[in-house]
Protein backbone atom coordinates (compact mmCIF):
# COMPACT_ATOMS: atom_id res chain seq x y z
CA UNK A 1 0.00 0.00 0.00
CA UNK A 2 1.14 3.49 -0.66
CA UNK A 3 -0.50 5.02 2.43
CA UNK A 4 -3.05 7.00 0.49
CA UNK A 5 -6.68 6.36 1.22
CA UNK A 6 -9.10 5.72 -1.60
CA UNK A 7 -11.52 8.56 -2.31
CA UNK A 8 -15.09 7.71 -1.34
CA UNK A 9 -17.29 6.50 -4.16
CA UNK A 10 -19.92 8.98 -5.26
CA UNK A 11 -23.46 8.40 -4.14
CA UNK A 12 -25.02 7.32 -0.89
CA UNK A 13 -24.28 3.89 0.54
CA UNK A 14 -26.96 2.04 2.47
CA UNK A 15 -26.29 -0.98 4.66
CA UNK A 16 -28.78 -3.82 4.92
CA UNK A 17 -29.08 -5.13 8.50
CA UNK A 18 -28.87 -8.91 8.74
CA UNK A 19 -32.14 -9.09 10.70
CA UNK A 20 -34.17 -6.85 8.37
CA UNK A 21 -37.45 -8.50 7.40
CA UNK A 22 -38.65 -8.00 3.83
CA UNK A 23 -42.36 -7.25 3.47
CA UNK A 24 -44.46 -8.15 0.44
CA UNK A 25 -47.36 -5.77 -0.04
CA UNK A 26 -50.20 -5.76 -2.54
CA UNK A 27 -52.14 -2.95 -0.85
CA UNK A 28 -50.97 0.57 -0.06
CA UNK A 29 -52.84 3.38 1.61
CA UNK A 30 -51.46 6.89 1.23
CA UNK A 31 -52.42 9.91 3.30
CA UNK A 32 -50.79 13.25 3.86
CA UNK A 33 -50.60 16.37 5.95
CA UNK A 34 -49.11 19.68 4.79
CA UNK A 35 -45.76 18.39 6.10
CA UNK A 36 -45.63 14.62 5.51
CA UNK A 37 -46.83 11.76 3.34
CA UNK A 38 -47.71 8.55 5.17
CA UNK A 39 -47.63 5.30 3.20
CA UNK A 40 -49.05 2.20 4.88
CA UNK A 41 -48.40 -1.20 3.33
CA UNK A 42 -50.41 -4.36 3.85
CA UNK A 43 -51.39 -7.67 2.26
CA UNK A 44 -54.90 -8.39 1.05
CA UNK A 45 -55.69 -12.09 0.86
CA UNK A 46 -58.85 -13.76 -0.46
CA UNK A 47 -61.24 -14.77 2.30
CA UNK A 48 -59.58 -12.46 4.81
CA UNK A 49 -61.74 -9.32 5.19
CA UNK A 50 -59.36 -7.63 7.62
CA UNK A 51 -55.68 -6.87 7.25
CA UNK A 52 -53.03 -5.25 9.42
CA UNK A 53 -50.52 -2.65 8.38
CA UNK A 54 -47.18 -4.42 7.95
CA UNK A 55 -45.01 -1.39 7.31
CA UNK A 56 -45.36 2.39 7.46
CA UNK A 57 -43.12 4.85 5.63
CA UNK A 58 -43.32 8.57 6.35
CA UNK A 59 -41.65 11.00 3.95
CA UNK A 60 -41.50 14.72 3.36
CA UNK A 61 -43.37 16.07 0.31
CA UNK A 62 -40.02 16.72 -1.42
CA UNK A 63 -38.86 13.20 -0.58
CA UNK A 64 -42.05 11.72 -2.03
CA UNK A 65 -41.65 13.77 -5.21
CA UNK A 66 -38.07 12.49 -5.61
CA UNK A 67 -39.27 8.94 -4.83
CA UNK A 68 -41.95 9.28 -7.53
CA UNK A 69 -39.29 10.40 -10.01
CA UNK A 70 -37.07 7.44 -9.10
CA UNK A 71 -40.01 5.01 -9.47
CA UNK A 72 -40.89 6.48 -12.87
CA UNK A 73 -37.29 6.08 -14.07
CA UNK A 74 -37.05 2.53 -12.75
CA UNK A 75 -40.37 1.47 -14.27
CA UNK A 76 -39.16 2.81 -17.64
CA UNK A 77 -35.93 0.79 -17.32
CA UNK A 78 -37.86 -2.33 -16.29
CA UNK A 79 -40.25 -2.02 -19.24
CA UNK A 80 -37.39 -1.48 -21.68
CA UNK A 81 -35.98 -4.85 -20.59
CA UNK A 82 -39.08 -6.94 -19.79
CA UNK A 83 -41.84 -5.23 -21.78
CA UNK A 84 -44.75 -3.05 -20.79
CA UNK A 85 -46.45 -3.70 -17.49
CA UNK A 86 -50.10 -4.15 -18.37
CA UNK A 87 -52.85 -3.24 -15.95
CA UNK A 88 -56.32 -4.75 -15.96
CA UNK A 89 -58.98 -2.68 -17.67
CA UNK A 90 -61.74 -1.09 -15.61
CA UNK A 91 -61.56 -1.03 -11.84
CA UNK A 92 -57.97 -1.87 -10.96
CA UNK A 93 -58.51 -1.92 -7.20
CA UNK A 94 -57.01 -5.11 -5.85
CA UNK A 95 -59.30 -4.98 -2.86
CA UNK A 96 -62.28 -4.91 -5.22
CA UNK A 97 -60.91 -7.92 -7.09
CA UNK A 98 -60.26 -9.89 -3.93
CA UNK A 99 -63.23 -8.91 -1.82
CA UNK A 100 -66.08 -8.09 -4.16
CA UNK A 101 -69.29 -9.76 -3.17
CA UNK A 102 -69.71 -13.17 -4.65
CA UNK A 103 -72.40 -13.01 -7.28
CA UNK A 104 -75.00 -15.78 -7.31
CA UNK A 105 -75.03 -17.80 -10.48
CA UNK A 106 -77.45 -16.79 -13.18
CA UNK A 107 -80.90 -18.29 -12.84
CA UNK A 108 -81.27 -21.48 -14.84
CA UNK A 109 -83.02 -20.96 -18.14
CA UNK A 110 -86.75 -21.48 -18.05
CA UNK A 111 -87.86 -24.86 -19.27
CA UNK A 112 -89.06 -24.76 -22.82
CA UNK A 113 -92.85 -24.84 -23.07
CA UNK A 114 -94.20 -28.29 -23.51
CA UNK A 115 -96.93 -29.27 -25.95
CA UNK A 116 -99.11 -30.57 -23.09
CA UNK A 117 -101.58 -28.14 -21.52
CA UNK A 118 -100.95 -27.05 -17.94
CA UNK A 119 -103.44 -28.52 -15.48
CA UNK A 120 -105.75 -25.91 -13.91
CA UNK A 121 -104.93 -24.80 -10.35
CA UNK A 122 -107.53 -25.68 -7.73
Amino acid sequence: MNGQSKPPTPGFNMEMPDDLLAVYSNVARISHTPFDFVMDFSQALPGKPHTEILSRVIMSPAGVKLFQRALTENIARYESIFGEITLPKGDTGLATDLFRRVQPPDAPPAEPPSDEPTPPKE
